[in-house]
């Protein structure tokens, strides 16, 4: 067989001497990736780096999506401390299987569907430990691109910016519904509902369980169950991120309704489940993806195929997280503190609402505040312009990204009336 020419090339300066590093190269290494351009910044951690590099001392960050106390400090929940120490010396470094921890995937489905869920006892529910809340929505992408590669997502506008680079990165077609009201600052619930009819019979459909991300407008209870309704009459697929269940109003219970109504319905349901939020494990990356089936063989061969998904991507999902959050929720006394935790965080986020909106009517605005506490969750969607953002940042150094979401854990006692006096100062010419 003849010797390529390149190979022959090579054997013939290594006769000759030629040292390797006197080789030829048929690539320089700059030409690889040199077409390889900057990624677009993140808008909200972008926010973040513009009011670090600020030196001013008045400088007020109300952009970042974590929960910070009243002298806005990162928390460490005692129940996680606890848990911790609990676990400590006590754990080994071997992977968890490609489903990840089971105790944390069964105490993750009591919180979401329920303590005594008949789907739990009749083995129906297909559900896997995944990367947070981001991972769980990714796994069910690629699920849905694999099994039903001729399906769309319908997304609200708005959402979080990161659900459609995740249904567009698992090359899922993308379509919107109306949730948002700008002109109420509320829910667009005539507008929902026609996009729900108008939609074709068996849609996918992502919906915020709770605490709707960026907006914090949730539809009322009887909404719910008229979306759940309108859902069965065309036979749509409901996709749920709960990403704040408990941080949203303090009650596990009460932010899981939505699932508990279409449920009672007779739907079955995906569902990704974040404890970022509700037990502060940012870091820790602790989530559960869960898919209800029609029965106990349904579910064996769905939760195979998320494994077989997850494989390629990462492999295993980490332990210590998982270990965290099956230790708090699987012993009474610790589910029971971080109850009380969960809730002190809530409050103080709708003690914040409440001040920020009281505020603002002192100073004499003309404007209507009311959806400052008639929303909920993290984020208050405030109605400000980019324009009137861009001054807040420039004239005040109060830092959030420009669609006006405000992170109310970002505003304190501290710097309620700071902030309530500079809104006024750029929205009080409208």
């Amino acid at each position: 067989m003849a010797m390529p020419r390149a190979t022959a090339a090579i054997c013939r300066q290594r006769r000759a001497g030629a040292s390797y590093l006197q080789l030829p190269v048929a690539r320089s290494m700059a030409s690889w990736f040199g077409h390889v351009e900057t990624a677009a910044k993140d808008p909200i951690l972008g926010v973040t780096e513009a009011f670090l590099a600020d030196p001013s001392p008045d400088k007020v960050n109300v952009g970042v999506g974590a929960y910070r106390d009243d002298n806005g400090k990162p928390v460490v929940l005692q129940c996680v401390r606890e848990a911790e120490r609990r676990i400590a010396g006590n754990m080994n470094m071997e992977y968890l299987p490609m489903g990840g921890s089971v105790n944390m995937i069964e105490e993750s489905l009591r919180l979401a569907y329920g303590e005594d869920s008949e789907f739990i006892k009749d083995k129906r529910i297909a559900a896997v430990q995944t990367l947070s809340g981001t991972g769980a929505c990714r796994l069910f992408a690629d699920f849905q691109k694999r099994f039903l590669p001729d399906s769309h997502i319908y997304i609200p506008t708005p959402t979080w910016a990161n659900h459609h680079n995740i249904w567009r990165d698992a090359q899922v077609p993308q379509r919107t519904f109306a949730y948002y009201h700008p002109e109420s600052r509320g829910l667009d619930f005539a507008g929902l509902m026609n996009d729900i009819k108008n939609a074709p019979d068996g849609s996918f459909f992502l919906l915020h369980a709770c605490a709707h991300n960026p907006t914090g407008v949730d539809p009322s209870e009887e909404q719910w169950r008229e979306i759940s309704y309108q859902f069965k009459v065309k036979n749509h697929f409901p996709f749920f991120d709960m990403a704040y269940q408990g941080f949203a109003s303090g009650d596990p219970e009460r932010d899981a309704k939505a699932i508990r109504i279409f449920l009672g319905n007779g739907h079955q349901i995906g569902c990704a489940q974040s404890y970022a939020k509700n037990m502060g494990l940012y870091g820790q990356r602790a989530g559960c993806l869960s898919i209800l089936c029609d029965d106990e063989m349904q579910a064996v061969a769905v939760k195979s195929q998320l494994q077989q998904i997850a494989r390629p991507m990462y492999s295993n999902p980490p332990v210590h997280g998982a270990v965290i959050v099956s230790t708090i929720l699987g012993d009474p006394a610790l589910k029971s503190l971080w109850l009380k935790e969960v809730k002190v965080m809530a409050d103080r986020i709708i003690g914040m609402r409440n001040s920020l909106k009281e505020s603002l009517e002192k100073l004499g605005s003309p404007l209507s505040w009311e959806h400052i506490t008639n929303q909920i969750g993290m984020f208050c969607y405030s109605g400000m312009t980019p324009e009137q953002v861009d001054r807040l940042t420039n004239e005040f150094h109060i830092y959030m990204t420009r669609n006006g979401r405000i992170s109310m854990a970002g505003v304190t006692t501290g710097n309620v009336t700071y902030l309530a006096n500079a809104i006024h100062e750029v929205t009080k010419s409208n």
